[in-house]
């Protein structure tokens, strides 16, 4: 079969790769053509456009660039056309995938969304198009197929969380065995401010300035793939004894003590490494004020959604500061008792994301049985 799918972030990359190897595993003769990164290219993706070039977050960030979307979504409706997909499979990435699932719907292309846009926290009214225009929903977190059910009477399928089996299978890889406890870490503090450049520079300056005051930790950053390396060593440079690493993102979370993470998948990575982590927001100030007016949930961390409580703690905006940072930073370092609740949690959300099984496998066969239906 043949499959056209898009994904617009580096997460989208890495569970489309994932798909792409199941679905090649269960059918030799897939042929896939697609928009996501290297991850989705080294299993046998045709790569047709990099996340890099679709990098556009918030109101204020959309409408500078708006020629280049609307440009992108022309050129995807043509690429589509003359690739004639039996399906396409759209992995989050909302503003864009919608757009183009009803487009598809409406040339008569089977549409199948793998890991729903996050309408339960906001734009609910796009749930009456989604359901006349997808043909297939596959959601990763426990608590959508319920809300689909009772608030929306649409029958999605929980396959279960990738990340889950991504580091599973990461930490037994190479003769890892299996993924250190926090006691006996080193004394490394992991940085994750983000994929975008634009997300980097509201949220790093103020994790780097957090640094000077642990002295006896060594403070180290998660690069982001297709940024380059001149862009973290213009941020670095005041800050000799802060260092990067590129492309081992799982190595530093295995040896971390603590982690500030921004905000989106990297949270819920850092937890099932088990890394006491604070989580960080900050935006462009309209697009923020915009977004807190139509945003309903309580949290914005996967952590705390999936598990209904504060886990982690969340310093969002205003609450971005050195000194709040410190302070949350010094918690996880130095209390007992908040890292023996952190570890109880941690395991509790473990379990919730494994119900639905091995999620890329499941999703790659339930995509095949559909189609064949």
């Amino acid at each position: 079969m043949k499959y056209y799918i898009i994904a617009g972030e580096a997460s989208g990359d890495l569970h489309g790769s994932n798909l792409i190897k199941e679905l090649k595993k269960l059918d030799g003769d897939t042929v896939i053509r697609c928009w996501g990164g290297d991850k989705m290219q080294e299993q046998g993706g045709k790569l047709v456009k990099h996340y890099s070039d679709l990098a556009f977050m918030g109101f204020v960030e959309v409408i500078k660039n708006l020629k280049t979307i609307l440009n992108n979504l022309k050129f995807c409706k043509e690429d589509i056309l003359q690739f004639k997909p039996d399906a396409v499979v759209l992995i989050d990435y909302p503003g864009f995938n919608l757009r183009i699932a009803e487009w598809a719907k409406q040339q008569g292309i089977k549409v199948i969304y793998y890991i729903s846009p996050q309408v339960w926290a906001w734009k609910e009214n796009r749930v009456k198009k989604m359901k006349q225009c997808i043909d297939k929903m596959l959601v990763i977190l426990p608590f959508e197929k319920d809300y689909y059910r009772d608030k929306w009477n649409w029958e999605v399928e929980y396959v279960g969380h990738p990340l889950v089996e991504v580091i599973d299978s990461w930490s037994l890889a190479d003769g890892r065995n299996n993924l250190t406890t926090n006691e006996q870490r080193s004394s490394v503090i992991a940085l994750l401010p983000g994929s975008r450049k634009q997300e980097i520079l509201k949220k790093l300056p103020v994790m780097l300035e957090v640094s000077k005051s642990f002295t006896g930790y060594q403070f180290v950053v998660a690069k982001a793939p297709g940024v380059e390396e001149s862009f973290y060593d213009e941020l670095l440079k005041p800050y000799p004894n802060v260092s990067y690493v590129s492309g081992k993102t799982y190595d530093l979370l295995m040896q971390s003590k603590a982690a500030l993470v921004t905000s989106g998948t990297a949270t819920l990575e850092t937890a099932l490494f088990g890394v006491p982590e604070v989580v960080c927001y900050k935006g462009n100030p309209v697009s923020y004020q915009i977004a807190k007016r139509l945003i309903t949930i309580k949290y914005i961390s996967l952590v705390n959604l999936i598990m209904d409580k504060e886990v982690v703690k969340e310093l969002i905006q205003n609450d971005l500061t050195v000194a709040n940072l410190q302070h949350e930073l010094n918690e996880l370092l130095n209390n007992p008792q908040r890292l023996a609740q952190l570890k109880e949690d941690y395991h509790l959300l473990k379990e919730k994301l494994q119900q639905g099984g091995h999620a890329s496998a499941k999703a790659a066969a339930s995509i095949i049985i559909f189609l064949q239906s």
